[in-house]
Protein backbone atom coordinates (compact mmCIF):
# COMPACT_ATOMS: atom_id res chain seq x y z
CA UNK A 1 0.00 0.00 0.00
CA UNK A 2 2.95 2.30 0.49
CA UNK A 3 3.37 2.97 -3.27
CA UNK A 4 -0.12 4.51 -3.29
CA UNK A 5 0.51 6.85 -0.35
CA UNK A 6 1.54 9.87 -2.50
CA UNK A 7 -1.72 9.66 -4.47
CA UNK A 8 -3.75 9.56 -1.26
CA UNK A 9 -1.84 12.59 0.04
CA UNK A 10 -2.55 14.51 -3.17
CA UNK A 11 -6.23 13.60 -2.87
CA UNK A 12 -6.31 14.77 0.75
CA UNK A 13 -4.58 18.01 -0.22
CA UNK A 14 -7.11 18.57 -3.02
CA UNK A 15 -10.01 18.04 -0.64
CA UNK A 16 -8.46 20.43 1.89
CA UNK A 17 -7.95 23.05 -0.80
CA UNK A 18 -11.56 22.69 -1.96
CA UNK A 19 -12.80 22.99 1.60
CA UNK A 20 -10.69 26.10 2.17
CA UNK A 21 -11.95 27.60 -1.09
CA UNK A 22 -15.52 26.95 -0.02
CA UNK A 23 -14.95 28.70 3.31
CA UNK A 24 -13.34 31.67 1.53
CA UNK A 25 -16.25 31.80 -0.89
CA UNK A 26 -18.76 31.87 1.95
CA UNK A 27 -16.79 34.59 3.70
CA UNK A 28 -16.66 36.65 0.52
CA UNK A 29 -20.39 36.19 0.07
CA UNK A 30 -21.02 37.41 3.62
CA UNK A 31 -18.83 40.45 3.01
CA UNK A 32 -20.72 41.22 -0.19
CA UNK A 33 -24.05 40.89 1.60
CA UNK A 34 -22.87 43.46 4.12
CA UNK A 35 -21.92 45.85 1.31
CA UNK A 36 -18.16 45.34 1.21
CA UNK A 37 -15.43 46.27 3.68
CA UNK A 38 -13.92 49.49 2.33
CA UNK A 39 -15.00 52.96 3.45
CA UNK A 40 -18.24 54.40 2.17
CA UNK A 41 -17.52 57.49 0.05
CA UNK A 42 -20.06 60.25 -0.07
CA UNK A 43 -20.52 64.02 -0.22
CA UNK A 44 -22.61 66.87 1.17
CA UNK A 45 -23.15 70.57 0.59
CA UNK A 46 -21.25 71.85 3.63
CA UNK A 47 -23.05 75.21 3.57
CA UNK A 48 -26.54 73.79 4.17
CA UNK A 49 -27.09 74.26 7.94
CA UNK A 50 -28.18 72.42 9.99
CA UNK A 51 -27.77 69.43 7.68
CA UNK A 52 -24.07 69.91 6.99
CA UNK A 53 -21.74 72.72 7.99
CA UNK A 54 -18.08 73.29 8.78
CA UNK A 55 -16.98 73.10 12.43
CA UNK A 56 -14.94 75.98 13.81
CA UNK A 57 -12.12 73.57 14.66
CA UNK A 58 -12.30 71.77 11.32
CA UNK A 59 -14.36 68.88 10.00
CA UNK A 60 -18.09 68.74 9.35
CA UNK A 61 -21.15 68.60 11.57
CA UNK A 62 -24.91 68.52 11.17
CA UNK A 63 -27.92 66.23 10.94
CA UNK A 64 -26.78 64.48 7.78
CA UNK A 65 -23.25 64.07 9.11
CA UNK A 66 -24.58 62.29 12.21
CA UNK A 67 -26.90 60.24 10.00
CA UNK A 68 -24.04 59.15 7.71
CA UNK A 69 -21.68 58.24 10.54
CA UNK A 70 -24.35 56.18 12.34
CA UNK A 71 -25.38 54.52 9.07
CA UNK A 72 -21.78 53.47 8.37
CA UNK A 73 -21.31 52.19 11.93
CA UNK A 74 -24.35 49.93 11.60
CA UNK A 75 -23.13 48.66 8.24
CA UNK A 76 -19.72 47.85 9.74
CA UNK A 77 -17.97 50.37 7.49
CA UNK A 78 -15.98 53.56 7.85
CA UNK A 79 -17.23 56.64 6.01
CA UNK A 80 -15.49 59.43 4.11
CA UNK A 81 -17.66 62.56 3.78
CA UNK A 82 -16.57 65.28 1.37
CA UNK A 83 -17.89 68.83 1.55
CA UNK A 84 -18.56 70.15 -1.97
CA UNK A 85 -21.11 72.02 -4.07
CA UNK A 86 -24.48 70.31 -4.35
CA UNK A 87 -24.31 70.54 -8.16
CA UNK A 88 -21.31 68.20 -8.16
CA UNK A 89 -22.83 65.42 -6.06
CA UNK A 90 -24.93 63.56 -8.63
CA UNK A 91 -22.21 63.71 -11.32
CA UNK A 92 -19.79 62.41 -8.67
CA UNK A 93 -22.19 59.56 -7.88
CA UNK A 94 -22.53 58.59 -11.54
CA UNK A 95 -18.74 58.74 -12.00
CA UNK A 96 -18.41 56.36 -8.99
CA UNK A 97 -16.50 58.95 -7.01
CA UNK A 98 -19.23 58.53 -4.38
CA UNK A 99 -21.06 55.38 -3.32
CA UNK A 100 -24.17 57.38 -2.49
CA UNK A 101 -25.30 60.97 -1.91
CA UNK A 102 -25.60 61.84 1.78
CA UNK A 103 -26.74 65.44 1.19
CA UNK A 104 -30.53 65.95 1.29
CA UNK A 105 -31.98 64.94 -2.09
CA UNK A 106 -35.72 65.30 -2.66
CA UNK A 107 -37.09 62.06 -4.09
CA UNK A 108 -39.12 62.97 -7.19
CA UNK A 109 -40.42 60.97 -10.18
CA UNK A 110 -37.89 62.73 -12.45
CA UNK A 111 -34.93 61.93 -10.20
CA UNK A 112 -36.11 58.34 -9.67
CA UNK A 113 -35.49 57.71 -13.37
CA UNK A 114 -31.78 58.41 -12.81
CA UNK A 115 -31.20 57.38 -9.19
CA UNK A 116 -32.18 54.64 -6.76
CA UNK A 117 -33.58 55.92 -3.45
CA UNK A 118 -33.79 54.50 0.03
CA UNK A 119 -37.01 55.17 1.92
CA UNK A 120 -37.37 58.76 3.07
CA UNK A 121 -35.56 59.86 6.21
CA UNK A 122 -37.10 63.35 6.50
CA UNK A 123 -40.22 65.08 5.20
CA UNK A 124 -39.43 68.05 2.95
CA UNK A 125 -42.23 70.33 4.06
CA UNK A 126 -42.24 74.16 4.15
CA UNK A 127 -42.61 76.12 7.41
CA UNK A 128 -43.30 79.77 8.20
CA UNK A 129 -41.17 81.65 10.75
CA UNK A 130 -42.62 84.64 12.62
CA UNK A 131 -41.54 86.93 15.47
CA UNK A 132 -41.47 85.30 18.87
CA UNK A 133 -44.82 85.83 20.56
CA UNK A 134 -46.52 86.80 17.32
CA UNK A 135 -49.95 85.52 16.29
CA UNK A 136 -49.52 82.00 14.89
CA UNK A 137 -50.57 81.33 11.31
CA UNK A 138 -53.20 78.60 11.35
CA UNK A 139 -54.24 78.62 7.69
CA UNK A 140 -52.85 79.93 4.42
CA UNK A 141 -55.85 82.24 4.08
CA UNK A 142 -54.45 84.20 7.05
CA UNK A 143 -51.53 85.36 4.85
CA UNK A 144 -53.84 87.90 3.17
CA UNK A 145 -52.29 91.38 3.34
CA UNK A 146 -49.01 90.09 4.80
CA UNK A 147 -45.45 90.17 3.45
CA UNK A 148 -43.49 86.92 3.23
CA UNK A 149 -39.69 86.82 2.90
CA UNK A 150 -38.03 84.04 0.90
CA UNK A 151 -34.56 82.98 -0.25
CA UNK A 152 -33.76 83.83 -3.87
CA UNK A 153 -33.87 80.90 -6.30
CA UNK A 154 -35.33 78.51 -3.73
CA UNK A 155 -38.36 76.24 -3.94
CA UNK A 156 -39.94 78.60 -1.40
CA UNK A 157 -39.65 81.57 -3.78
CA UNK A 158 -41.36 79.44 -6.42
CA UNK A 159 -44.14 78.52 -3.98
CA UNK A 160 -44.61 82.19 -3.05
CA UNK A 161 -44.71 83.18 -6.72
CA UNK A 162 -47.34 80.53 -7.46
CA UNK A 163 -49.54 81.29 -4.44
CA UNK A 164 -49.23 85.04 -3.74
CA UNK A 165 -52.29 86.00 -5.81
CA UNK A 166 -54.34 83.07 -4.55
CA UNK A 167 -53.86 83.92 -0.87
CA UNK A 168 -53.45 87.69 -1.20
CA UNK A 169 -49.93 88.19 0.15
CA UNK A 170 -46.83 89.81 -1.32
CA UNK A 171 -43.32 88.46 -1.04
CA UNK A 172 -39.81 89.88 -0.89
CA UNK A 173 -36.78 87.98 -2.14
CA UNK A 174 -33.44 87.93 -0.28
CA UNK A 175 -29.99 86.67 -1.23
CA UNK A 176 -29.91 84.10 1.57
CA UNK A 177 -32.27 82.72 4.18
CA UNK A 178 -30.46 84.40 7.07
CA UNK A 179 -31.35 87.80 5.57
CA UNK A 180 -34.91 86.64 4.98
CA UNK A 181 -35.23 85.70 8.68
CA UNK A 182 -33.68 89.05 9.66
CA UNK A 183 -36.43 90.77 7.66
CA UNK A 184 -38.98 89.18 10.01
CA UNK A 185 -37.01 90.25 13.04
CA UNK A 186 -36.80 93.86 11.85
CA UNK A 187 -40.47 94.02 10.89
CA UNK A 188 -39.89 94.32 7.13
CA UNK A 189 -41.70 91.01 6.66
CA UNK A 190 -44.49 89.32 8.61
CA UNK A 191 -43.20 85.80 8.00
CA UNK A 192 -40.34 83.91 6.40
CA UNK A 193 -40.94 80.72 4.42
CA UNK A 194 -38.24 78.03 4.33
CA UNK A 195 -37.80 74.27 4.55
CA UNK A 196 -39.13 72.85 7.81
CA UNK A 197 -35.74 71.72 9.10
CA UNK A 198 -34.05 75.02 8.18
CA UNK A 199 -36.91 76.95 9.79
CA UNK A 200 -36.63 74.85 12.95
CA UNK A 201 -32.87 75.47 13.04
CA UNK A 202 -33.38 79.23 12.66
CA UNK A 203 -35.84 79.26 15.57
CA UNK A 204 -33.54 77.09 17.67
CA UNK A 205 -30.58 79.42 17.08
CA UNK A 206 -32.51 82.69 17.28
CA UNK A 207 -34.77 83.25 20.33
CA UNK A 208 -36.38 86.28 18.62
CA UNK A 209 -38.33 84.08 16.16
CA UNK A 210 -40.53 80.98 16.24
CA UNK A 211 -41.97 78.50 13.77
CA UNK A 212 -45.66 78.38 12.92
CA UNK A 213 -47.78 76.94 10.06
CA UNK A 214 -46.31 74.11 7.95
CA UNK A 215 -47.19 73.50 4.30
CA UNK A 216 -47.26 69.75 3.64
CA UNK A 217 -45.70 68.76 0.30
CA UNK A 218 -45.89 64.97 0.54
CA UNK A 219 -42.22 64.79 -0.51
CA UNK A 220 -39.28 63.27 1.36
CA UNK A 221 -35.51 63.43 1.42
CA UNK A 222 -33.84 60.08 0.79
CA UNK A 223 -30.33 58.68 0.27
CA UNK A 224 -29.53 58.41 -3.44
CA UNK A 225 -27.63 55.51 -5.05
CA UNK A 226 -26.74 54.61 -8.63
CA UNK A 227 -29.41 52.70 -10.53
CA UNK A 228 -27.17 49.62 -10.73
CA UNK A 229 -26.46 49.51 -6.98
CA UNK A 230 -29.57 47.87 -5.55
CA UNK A 231 -27.44 45.89 -3.07
CA UNK A 232 -25.92 49.08 -1.69
CA UNK A 233 -29.32 50.79 -1.54
CA UNK A 234 -30.89 47.84 0.28
CA UNK A 235 -28.02 47.54 2.78
CA UNK A 236 -28.28 51.25 3.63
CA UNK A 237 -32.07 50.95 3.67
CA UNK A 238 -31.87 48.16 6.24
CA UNK A 239 -29.60 50.25 8.50
CA UNK A 240 -31.93 53.24 8.08
CA UNK A 241 -34.92 51.15 9.16
CA UNK A 242 -33.02 50.02 12.27
CA UNK A 243 -32.14 53.63 13.12
CA UNK A 244 -35.82 54.53 12.94
CA UNK A 245 -36.98 51.43 14.78
CA UNK A 246 -34.83 52.02 17.87
CA UNK A 247 -35.41 55.79 17.92
CA UNK A 248 -31.84 56.82 17.02
CA UNK A 249 -32.82 58.86 13.97
CA UNK A 250 -35.56 60.64 15.90
CA UNK A 251 -33.03 61.62 18.57
CA UNK A 252 -30.67 63.02 15.93
CA UNK A 253 -33.58 65.11 14.61
CA UNK A 254 -34.32 66.40 18.11
CA UNK A 255 -30.66 67.32 18.53
CA UNK A 256 -30.45 69.43 15.37
CA UNK A 257 -34.00 70.67 14.83
CA UNK A 258 -35.20 71.06 18.41
CA UNK A 259 -38.55 69.31 17.98
CA UNK A 260 -40.06 65.92 18.75
CA UNK A 261 -41.06 64.21 15.46
CA UNK A 262 -44.70 63.21 15.00
CA UNK A 263 -45.39 59.43 14.96
CA UNK A 264 -46.09 59.52 11.21
CA UNK A 265 -43.01 61.61 10.32
CA UNK A 266 -40.58 60.08 7.82
CA UNK A 267 -37.75 60.38 10.35
CA UNK A 268 -39.39 57.79 12.64
CA UNK A 269 -41.83 55.83 10.45
CA UNK A 270 -40.34 52.57 9.15
CA UNK A 271 -41.25 51.87 5.54
CA UNK A 272 -42.60 48.52 4.38
CA UNK A 273 -40.32 47.84 1.41
CA UNK A 274 -37.15 49.41 0.02
CA UNK A 275 -37.32 52.85 -1.54
CA UNK A 276 -39.99 55.52 -1.86
CA UNK A 277 -43.50 54.18 -2.64
CA UNK A 278 -44.87 55.33 -5.97
CA UNK A 279 -41.47 56.01 -7.51
CA UNK A 280 -39.44 53.91 -9.96
CA UNK A 281 -37.02 51.62 -8.15
CA UNK A 282 -39.37 50.96 -5.24
CA UNK A 283 -39.37 47.34 -4.08
CA UNK A 284 -42.65 46.63 -2.22
CA UNK A 285 -41.44 43.31 -0.79
CA UNK A 286 -41.93 43.59 3.01
CA UNK A 287 -38.63 43.95 4.84
CA UNK A 288 -37.96 42.79 8.40
CA UNK A 289 -34.98 44.91 9.50
CA UNK A 290 -31.92 42.92 10.56
CA UNK A 291 -30.48 45.01 13.38
CA UNK A 292 -27.40 44.23 15.43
Amino acid sequence: MFPFQPKLSKLSMSCSMLAAAAVMSLAAGAATAQGGSGPLRTGVDATFAPHAMVKLGGGLQGFNIDLGEELARRMGRKIEIEGTEFSGLVPGLNAKKYDFVLAPVTATPERAKAMLFTEGYLDTDYTFVIKKGGTPIKALEELKGKTVSVNKGSAYEMWAHDNAAKYGFKYDVYGNNADAVQAVQSGRADANLAGSTVAAWAAKQNPAVQTTYTVKTGLVWALAFRLDDKAGRDAAGNALKCMKQDGTLGKIAQKWFGYTPAPDAAVVKVGVGQGVPGLEGYDPTPVTPKCS
